[in-house]
């Protein structure tokens, strides 16, 4: 995924600070990617220079507010409708996951037990999210993307549980 895609998306969405954008990474798009303010600065400075995004407002403390520009637009339906994604994944932890027959019995099982619990925060996370998003007058454009990220981590803690209750 393109972190310039995303940067553009979200903006798509509403203008936005650096450090909103950092929020709306953890909030909307957890579950695919992260991006942290040391990612997320440089690449609106690219953005920016690049023509696909401005500055619509500066706050307090030298903050900016961008927008997406016409061209930011063009660029993020190209990227979502014509150019062929690459579908390949990093996911450290499914590489994890891939290795642990390697592992002794003990090993392996405390493995399960740290990604299970850190797969069911991410569920209550992301079903709290739902809650609100629910319980808000404004619609969620994203809300289906949440659903899909408590489909996946529903079945990834599923498959965890069998793996523990099968000895692993």
């Amino acid at each position: 995924m393109s972190l310039r895609h995303a940067i553009l998306g979200l903006l798509a969405r509403s203008p936005s600070t650096g450090y909103e954008l950092t929020r709306k990474f953890d909030r909307s798009l957890r579950t695919s990617w992260h991006a942290s303010h040391s990612q997320i600065y440089p690449e609106l400075a690219k953005l920016e220079r690049a023509g696909l995004v401005e500055v619509v407002s500066r706050g307090a403390r030298r903050s900016k507010t961008y927008g997406i520009t016409d061209s930011g637009r063009e660029e993020l339906r190209h990227w979502l409708v014509e150019a062929e994604p690459d579908r390949s994944q990093r996911n450290e932890s499914g590489v994890r996951l891939f290795l642990t027959p390697l592992l002794d019995p003990a090993d392996r099982h405390a493995t399960y037990e740290r990604d299970l619990s850190h797969v069911e925060v991410e569920l209550d996370g992301l079903e709290e999210l739902r809650a609100q998003v629910n319980a808000s007058e404004m619609p969620e454009p994203f809300a289906p993307q949440i659903e899909l990220g408590i489909r996946i981590n529903t079945v990834i803690r599923d498959w965890l549980r069998e793996q523990l209750d099968n000895g692993g």
